[in-house]
């Protein structure tokens, strides 16, 4: 969000999901499509299967790489230079798209000097990729389009995750592979929902439709539609809230949906803050692990339990119809949130049903203004959608970028390393991932007897050469240790970690992660750096 929003005046995906499919290169970039969006990959694959060139960057051997021309392997936390190495390749030997920036891209001179330090021979030497091989990808990119770029949480989950995201706009800015069919940008969300979420306000510095908090005409249109002053200055980001929770500015916490005591980076400190506040409230659907700690649980509806809709990552707009009723006591979330807001004595919180809500979100939200239960009724509808006769919004950025000036700006970056590094007492980088089997904290997933009979257990992924350095076998217990925590776990002896790079995933409450990786944090987005921290491995 922090990163597209900037330079290109949205932070959602740009394409449609159907049309990668039909792309002639795609560009993979930390993401593990397979594992974390299957569905969605199947669109690489068929891409392949028609010949498209598939360029796969990832520090691990995914499964993708099955079907990838070509695997770039570079070090984590080296994905600003690795692609803008590519940018610098691009034009250098004249294959960026000069008319298009001219008309559609602003900060070219300033962007344009900043490439001096990404020459080839120092992006090989900082990235572990041999030059030729960016080179070969950048070629392939420039010249063979049009070319879609995927990416996921590889890419954000870093000190400097939103200068990854603005390098990979910068990439596709000066190929011109923006608003045409098959291009563009494309974060892939982690969740059904997640782009719905920001886009009903869900971020700190927005109301919904990405409306600034800090303008004074959107916060007055705001105050007048829901009766209310509002305050003038941003919020917290997630990340801030538990720091502020840990320092004892915050007492009292309402938590929706989440499992923190797993999930947070350095995940230690998460559970220290929580337990620190006078008063916790978990609505869940499940007695999570962090519900267990709670003052109150509220149970809530699952999603086959209630109505409304779903904005998935391609922008659409979905009804979601309830299938069974909830069990005992429990409600759906909006009315356990009206049912709070109401006792407290707020008003404006009086609805009678999810088709009221919408009609609201859509007369509030220019993006959504056209859309109605009606016409969303069969398939959906891809925001923005400004009128009730606008057929949607399949690619974005067609025209004009959603900047003030119309055009997309071009980023000047500089490389700067992760903030933890492997040294003499943690010699190996961590990195973490995702199992098809399982989602997030496992909180759905490890209830399903099937799920847990394929995958019932956290592994650590480990080369065989660290693996014979340090004496250890296949399935052996082992701590892994980080300077914030300790975890065991069995290993996993495989080459799809090269040497010096181990990997988990953080499903597993018996094996909890998260208590090992990095809350270093990105200055802009304020997202830690869960992909990157150093750790020891030692037999238990």
């Amino acid at each position: 969000m922090a990163g597209l929003a900037t330079s290109l005046g949205s932070g959602a995906m740009t394409n449609s999901i159907s049309e990668i499919g039909d792309a002639a290169t795609i560009f993979a970039i930390g993401t593990n499509t397979t594992q974390a969006h299957p569905v969605l990959a199947l669109q690489a694959k068929k891409a392949a299967r028609n010949g498209a060139t598939l360029i796969v960057a990832n520090p691990k051997e995914i499964d993708l790489c099955r079907h990838a021309s070509l695997h770039i392997q570079h070090r984590p936390g080296t994905d600003v230079v690795l692609v803008m190495g590519m940018v610098k390749v691009i034009m250098d030997e004249g294959l960026a798209d000069l008319e298009f920036i001219k008309s559609r891209c602003e900060n070219f001179d300033e962007f344009k000097a900043s490439l001096a330090e990404f020459n080839l021979a120092s992006v090989a030497k900082i990235t572990g990729v041999p030059a030729e091989t960016i080179s070969k990808a950048a070629r392939i990119y420039a010249t063979n389009g049009p070319s879609s770029i995927l990416y996921c949480m590889g890419i954000t989950q870093h000190s400097h995750g939103t200068d990854n995201v603005w390098a990979l706009s910068n990439l596709a800015l000066v190929t011109g592979n923006l608003g045409k069919p098959s291009s563009g940008v494309n974060p892939l969300r982690g969740q059904n929902n997640v782009q719905g979420s920001c886009d009903m306000g869900c971020l700190p510095d927005v109301y919904p439709g990405y409306q600034k908090v800090v303008n004074p005409d959107i916060r007055k249109k705001f105050e007048t539609a829901w009766g209310v002053p509002l305050p003038s200055e941003e919020g917290l980001t997630h990340s801030e809230i538990f720091d502020k929770v840990h320092r004892g500015e915050i007492t009292s916490l309402l938590l929706v949906g989440e499992n923190p005591y797993l999930s947070e980076a350095n995940a230690s400190h998460a559970i220290e803050a929580m337990n620190r506040l006078d008063f916790l409230v978990v609505q869940d659907i499940f007695l999570t692990e962090t519900a267990q700690m709670a003052d109150v649980v509220l149970p809530a509806a699952s999603f086959a339990e209630k109505n409304g809709t779903f904005s998935n990552t391609e922008r659409r707009v979905q009804r979601v119809r309830k299938a069974i009723n909830s069990p005992g006591e429990a409600k759906a979330d909006w009315k356990i949130v009206a049912e709070i807001a109401q006792r407290m004595g707020a008003a404006g919180f009086d609805y009678a049903s999810e088709e009221q809500i919408f009609a609201e979100i859509a007369s509030l939200t220019p993006s959504y203004a056209g859309l109605t239960y009606a016409r969303i009724d069969r398939c959906g509808i891809q925001w923005p959608c400004p009128t009730e006769d606008h057929p949607g919004t399949p690619i974005l950025h067609t025209q004009n970028f959603g900047t003030a000036s119309s055009k997309a700006k071009l980023m000047p970056l500089s490389f700067n390393d992760s903030a933890e590094l492997p040294d003499d007492e943690y010699p190996l980088l961590l990195t973490t991932d995702r199992s098809l089997f399982h989602y997030h904290t496992g909180s759905m997933t490890r209830r399903v007897d099937g799920l847990e009979q394929l995958v019932s257990e956290e592994l650590l992924k480990i080369n065989p050469k660290d693996a014979a350095l340090l004496g250890l076998e296949d399935s052996q217990m082992v701590q892994v240790s980080s300077r914030r925590g300790t975890t065991q776990v069995k290993t996993k002896l495989t080459r799809i970690c090269p040497p010096g790079l181990v990997s988990l995933t953080f499903h597993f409450a018996e094996s909890p992660t998260n208590v090992l990786t990095s809350p270093a944090l990105d200055p802009i987005a304020k997202i830690p750096e869960t992909k990157v921290c150093a750790v020891r491995v030692e037999k238990v």
